[in-house]
């Protein structure tokens, strides 16, 4: 008997929000059944509208699909689900968990989940919700080779390149490694924009004048406008990369290194989240940097 295609087999989705709406389009878009489960109605909704099958629960979800993945703001929430759902799993269903989460915290699952027989993939993504609409995010997988190869359809769709990096564990490590450059990138270009700003300069003509020299770096296509505009819906909200640089920090330390940039990023986070800013986008950074979260936190 021939083997159904991977697309008709479907795949469970658990948080549906930016990044998890993102996936969701992807895999429709590429033909795969989706179902999926979030604790907000209105990402239920949108869900639904994109032509995906929003279920109950979370036990709904993972009793239907045999691959699932998870789409939550840290690994307590991850760690929750698992705890909360763990007499629904069975042996040779595949978790691949996109959260931006602890290393230690992803391998530890990886092991207690392999005494069920259910395999864990640490499977993070570069690029925010929009990227990955576009196609254009990277998927770097920690976990078992095989279990790597095997999920290989559903990678080729989520992003533009997937990368093994290794053991349970090693693709958080690589996202947060990732996270670190790519976060001060953003700064870098935000206090840039920000003292153009207040020497008088062009902002469009400082913006384009950065695009063109070798100051230039991916963070100023995708931000740049934003910090210019100060037009902040978000594609990746700020308060999720302040927890990302907490972590980052955290490893630095155990590592004995020092952290001077992240620990000083991470108080710019900290400034703009008590300001407010927390829902906003990433590049909201830059209203620290010019002096103006107050402001920024009433609007």
């Amino acid at each position: 008997m021939m083997s159904p295609h991977p697309s008709a087999l479907p795949i469970g989705l658990i948080g549906l929000g930016l990044m998890g709406g993102a996936f969701a389009a992807r895999l429709l878009r590429a033909g795969f059944v989706v179902v999926g489960r979030d604790i907000d109605p209105t990402c239920c909704a949108a869900f639904v509208k994109q032509g995906g099958d929003s279920l109950g629960t979370t036990e709904e979800v993972l009793r239907g699909c045999d691959r699932v993945i998870l789409s939550l703001p840290s690994h307590r929430e991850v760690a929750e689900v698992i705890a909360d759902s763990v007499d629904r799993l069975r042996p040779g269903q595949t978790i691949i968990d996109t959260t931006t989460g602890h290393p230690a915290a992803a391998k530890d699952l990886a092991g207690h989940l392999a005494v069920r027989g259910v395999t864990y993939l640490d499977a993070t993504i570069s690029g925010n919700s929009a990227q990955v609409r576009d196609g254009a995010a990277v998927v770097m997988v920690g976990g078992g080779a095989e279990a790597f190869a095997a999920c290989g359809d559903v990678f080729a769709v989520l992003g533009q390149e997937t990368f093994h990096t290794g053991a349970s564990g090693t693709g958080a490590k690589m996202k947060l490694v990732t996270n670190l450059v790519l976060g001060l990138n953003r700064a870098a270009l935000a206090e840039g924009l920000a003292l153009g700003e207040a020497i008088g300069l062009d902002p469009d003509l400082t913006l384009r004048v950065m695009q063109r020299t070798p100051a230039y770096s991916r963070a100023m296509d995708v931000k740049g406008e934003k910090m210019l505009r100060s037009e902040f819906s978000p594609d990746a909200r700020l308060s999720q990369h302040l927890k990302d640089v907490r972590l980052i920090v955290e490893l630095g330390e155990q590592a004995g290194l020092p952290m001077t940039l992240s620990a000083a990023h991470r108080e710019i986070l900290e400034e703009a989240e008590a300001a407010g800013l927390g829902a906003l986008d990433n590049s909201a950074l830059i209203q620290v940097l010019r002096g103006l979260t107050a402001k920024a936190g009433r609007s």
